[in-house]
């Protein structure tokens, strides 16, 4: 049965949009259910490897709850957090609004949270240090050219972060870890969101996605150096990094 979350072309955005709308509410919950809250371990490790200075601006792209841009907030960063799903900001929003005062990154350095398309960035070219994004890339109906606009708005020498569920190489592994996407991971959405459609989703998508080869590879396309994969749990989930090139330092 076709996922009814998932259409390929121009159209997908509308898909998505309804998808997000259903799991806002539940989203940080499964999140955790379905990791055994190891998405919180690798989302410290982009965090790390962005290695936020204090006073840098950094841009989180399909920011969705917003644990990525608290992240980054609370190593010093002044942060842009941009997604296009109204509930999923309202749900950040409401997060950063009652996060308990110690913890909370403070007014002048707390996450500015806005809606828009990741594939058309609101942003002028090189105005960002840094620019992240975390199982968002794969939802875009054009994932390359979300990947160019990145690339366009990072400063030259900016770090370019993609957080996201990668393909195994390893067969065995992949064959278990597609199982546990095939079989287990849709019992989240069909309790908590009453509609297995939901989190079936995440397979579905996963299959028409290049993951972290293909992202490596059209990032070395568009000029970034130091280009690498860093595979967390046998790359079941991958982080994608690059640098854009600084002209100075030709």
């Amino acid at each position: 049965m076709p996922n009814r979350y998932y259409e390929s072309g121009e159209n997908r955005a509308v898909k998505v949009g309804d998808l997000f709308a259903t799991i806002a509410r539940r989203y940080d919950l499964i999140n955790d259910l379905q990791s055994f809250g190891l998405h919180r371990l690798w989302k410290q490790r982009l965090t790390h490897l962005a290695g936020p200075k204090s006073g840098e601006r950094a841009l989180d792209v399909c920011c969705g709850t917003g644990d990525v841009a608290f992240a980054l907030a609370g190593r010093g960063a002044h942060v842009v957090a941009l997604d296009f799903s109204q509930p999923m900001l309202k749900v950040a929003q409401r997060r950063g609004a009652n996060s308990p005062v110690g913890s909370r990154p403070s007014a002048a350095s707390s996450p500015y949270f806005l809606q828009g398309d990741a594939q058309q960035l609101p942003f002028p070219d090189t105005s960002f240090d840094i620019v992240t994004v975390s199982y968002g890339l794969r939802n875009l109906s054009d994932w390359r050219r979300g990947l160019a606009e990145m690339l366009r708005v990072a400063k030259p020498g900016g770090r370019l972060l993609v957080l996201d569920f990668g393909k195994p190489d390893n067969a065995a592994w992949r064959a278990v870890y597609f199982g546990y996407l095939r079989r287990c991971v849709p019992l989240f959405g069909r309790v908590f969101c009453g509609d297995a459609h939901t989190h079936a989703y995440i397979l579905e998508s996963l299959h028409q996605y290049p993951a972290q080869a293909g992202v490596a590879a059209e990032m070395r396309e568009l000029g970034c150096r130091a280009v690498r994969i860093v595979p967390l749990l046998g790359s079941a989930m991958t982080i994608n990094y690059g640098l854009k090139p600084d002209p100075t330092e030709a």
